[in-house]
């Protein structure tokens, strides 16, 4: 067994398949195939199931996933480590990140540490709970984890940094009737534009409706970027984080406060132990005002 495999192996659980994973890695995929037979003779059992196209992981293979994982990081951190002498000058930084908070404040640490370490590269991976971006972190799937809760973040097995509060607003289109502060009364009978069960916007709106407000749910998205177009089309309303609002009110919409406010709370979250060299710079960097 040796690191390559090891990656390989990661690249198709994360790809799904040898063909996206080959492409993924810039490799022949009979290269590919090849090491993940290889590995499978040096575990002396099979890490995937063949039925069809499709793989499937074996139980061998789930057990050596999180293994693998934090081999592959620990190597990343070794040749961080020593990448680190020449004063961070080259490196890599992954951090998972759900969609609002993607867009800020997640661009600003990406604008601050780039521009401190101009040879430093940032991955951005999609989850759209924060339960999805701790998962992550917890994995090895990524050293850094950027969350949001209606409720300060915590779970075992991260550290947690936190660090700021966004507020709940109501973004309509611009020749709304409505205007602000909202109460959660005034959208009785509205048409609402709605993101997916467990999140944080989700759970909001859920909450004015538990409270005997009517409210209807027109469209159901778990693509975020959809929602300020659909505002905007008219379809309905929404309620986003503020970090939403530059980019709203610049596309012409209506963004409202709302009464009672409410609040997301946003936090970094990394794996106890020792970080890379790029992670603890990006950490430092996120957390200049």
């Amino acid at each position: 067994m040796d690191a390559r495999q090891l990656e390989y192996f990661l690249a198709v659980v994360d790809q799904g398949s040898m063909t996206k994973a080959a492409q993924a890695l810039y490799v022949a995929q009979p290269s590919l195939s090849q090491a993940i037979r290889g590995l499978e003779r040096d575990l002396g059992t099979d890490l995937f199931s063949r039925i069809g196209r499709r793989l499937v992981l074996t139980q061998a293979g789930q057990a050596l996933v999180e293994p693998a994982r934090q081999v592959v990081r620990g190597l990343a951190a070794a040749r961080s480590s020593v990448d680190s002498v020449a004063g961070l000058q080259v490196g890599r930084v992954e951090i998972a990140a759900m969609p609002s908070q993607a867009v800020e404040p997640l661009c600003g640490m990406i604008r601050r540490f780039t521009g401190r370490h101009p040879g430093m590269s940032v991955a951005v991976r999609a989850a759209f709970r924060s339960g999805e971006v701790l998962a992550q972190v917890r994995s090895g799937t990524t050293e850094l984890g950027l969350a949001a809760g209606t409720e300060p973040i915590a779970g075992p097995g991260v550290e947690v940094v936190p660090l700021e509060r966004q507020r709940f607003v109501l973004v309509a289109p611009g020749d709304t009737d409505l205007a602000g502060p909202v109460r959660h009364t005034d959208l009785a009978g509205r048409r609402m534009i709605v993101g997916q069960p467990g999140t944080g916007m989700r759970r909001f709106v859920d909450g004015i409706r538990a409270d005997g407000v009517e409210l209807v749910d027109v469209v159901e998205t778990e693509h975020r970027e959809a929602i300020l177009p659909l505002v905007l089309a008219g379809v309905g309303v929404a309620v986003l984080a503020d970090s939403w609002v530059p980019l709203a009110e610049r596309a012409g919409a209506r963004v409202l406060a709302l009464d009672p406010p409410a609040y997301l709370h946003l936090a970094l979250v990394h794996r106890s132990g020792v970080l890379t060299p790029p992670a603890r710079a990006f950490l430092a960097a996120a957390q200049e005002p």
